[in-house]
């Protein structure tokens, strides 16, 4: 059956299927040295999502002491952010993979 009278918000659209509010991405992400109390970003890449959804990022990496936090920053792209909260220690990690999830807001 046909949507034809129905808005997209309720039958979905090509871009965006009814149902579909999580999106993924990873992407490998080789930090810099990072001194207490610095910060690295990196911009990645997330089809379809918007400024306001929910974003959370996962380091694959054996250290504590690296905070993550992410954003979904523009329009298909979350910015994370990592920095080290050690009041005394520099870490200097590997390469290491970044896993970017984003949940789309309800719009009512």
């Amino acid at each position: 059956m046909a949507c034809r009278g129905a808005p997209a918000l309720l039958c979905g659209t090509p871009a965006l299927p009814v149902g579909t509010r999580e999106f993924e991405a990873e992407v490998s992400w080789d930090l810099p040295s990072l001194a207490p109390g610095v910060t690295s970003l990196l911009d990645v890449t997330v089809a379809n999502c918007r400024v306001g959804d929910r974003a959370d990022a996962a380091l694959a990496s054996f250290t504590r002491f690296i905070e993550l936090d992410a954003t979904a920053w523009t329009t298909n792209t979350v910015r994370a952010m990592a920095r080290n909260i050690s009041p005394s220690a520099t870490f200097d990690l590997a390469t290491a993979t970044l896993s970017v999830a984003v949940t789309k807001r309800r719009v009512l």
